[in-house]
């Protein structure tokens, strides 16, 4: 399955509780759109490291890194082993 439709569904199932999917694009901002609070960032780490076999170090945590999906599934790609 492609890195941003795990992404996706993973963030509408688990963060956002949405049965019909995500809703913004692609390149929309967590933050600035109130996708994710610090909380569901933590969540979305747990779930990276889970799913895509990354460790996220903890400076790996910022928003160039996991701010929008995109950026996420950039992160994810560059890192998987």
């Amino acid at each position: 399955m492609d890195t941003r439709v795990q992404i996706r569904q993973f963030i509408a199932e688990n963060l956002l509780f949405s049965e019909t999917g995500y809703p913004h694009e692609d390149d929309a901002s967590f933050l600035e759109q109130g996708i994710l609070d610090s909380m569901g960032v933590m969540e979305l780490v747990h779930f990276v490291e889970e799913a895509f076999g990354v460790k996220v170090g903890d400076d790996d945590l910022t928003p160039e890194n996991f701010d929008s999906v995109d950026l996420l599934a950039r992160y994810v790609e560059r890192h998987v082993s």
